[in-house]
């Protein structure tokens, strides 16, 4: 016959199930591009792609995957900032959808950055004033 489980056993399994989502994201920097907002390497020069809430982003080559992150969507959530006050916006997360690829195709605020955010969707998660570059966490959704 099998031994009950413990409640400290209950408890630990319970803890680890909840917080093994928060495993699963990435760790990464993000910058913005201003408007006008005109990607290009996912659908050519057609802005009807674009969501009509301008939440969207470049990639970078290591997530633009020759093309195939064309559509897809993100949670990004500010993680800090390089200086001073932190311009991350406390328990802010924006979904985005990936609609170009990041430099030499978009220019960002701030180069080599994993993500080049559109700057509707900066502004969910950050003070664009106080920083040109964030460090965030990522997960596809």
């Amino acid at each position: 016959m099998s031994q009950p489980l413990s409640a400290a056993a209950i408890l630990l399994v319970a803890l680890f199930q909840i917080f093994a989502g928060f495993c699963r994201a990435d760790v990464g920097t993000a910058a913005f591009y201003n408007r006008p907002y005109v990607p290009t390497a996912c659908y050519g020069t057609s802005v009807v792609q674009i969501p009509a809430n301008n939440l969207f982003a470049a990639v970078d080559d290591r997530i633009w995957d020759n093309g195939a992150a064309c559509g897809r969507d993100y949670s990004v959530r500010c993680l800090s900032g390089a200086t001073p006050p932190n311009p991350c916006l406390a328990g802010q997360t924006v979904t985005v959808r990936i609609v170009d690829r990041a430099p030499p195709v978009s220019t960002p605020s701030s180069a080599g950055t994993t993500f080049v955010l559109s700057n509707d969707a900066f502004s969910v998660i950050a003070n664009s004033a106080h920083a040109k570059q964030i460090n965030i966490e990522f997960l596809q959704v």
